[in-house]
């Protein structure tokens, strides 16, 4: 191994800087080891989509804003998750339906 230095202060020197850096090296695997198994562990403790979502307006008392199909990418952060009537109930009240996700359509409002 020509690329080495010849002599034993620089050859030490080395050795320490090669363990320090295999000891960061393996913290970091460590690390990124337990974050894999954080996002596992979260995915099978996620709730699952609910069918349908009611996108809520600022004001918690007014009526909701729009009627989504659950996982519909349209869909604010403020929403909630309603069973089938209360989706229903919702468009019968006047609440508009997402033009992307079409809740009234599969629900059988409109066709």
């Amino acid at each position: 191994m020509n690329d080495l230095p010849p002599d034993l202060p620089r050859l030490r020197t080395l050795e320490t800087w090669l363990v320090y850096s295999l000891g960061r090296v393996r913290e970091r695997i460590a690390e990124v080891e337990r974050r894999e198994v954080e996002r596992q562990r979260g995915e099978q403790v996620r709730p699952p989509t609910p069918d349908w979502v009611l996108e809520q307006a600022l004001n918690r008392d007014a009526l909701p804003v729009t009627v989504h199909v659950g996982g519909c990418h349209m869909a604010g952060k403020r929403q909630r998750g309603v069973p089938r009537e209360a989706a229903l109930r919702a468009l019968a009240e006047g609440v508009p339906a997402c033009s992307h996700c079409r809740p009234d359509t599969a629900l059988g409002v409109l066709d």
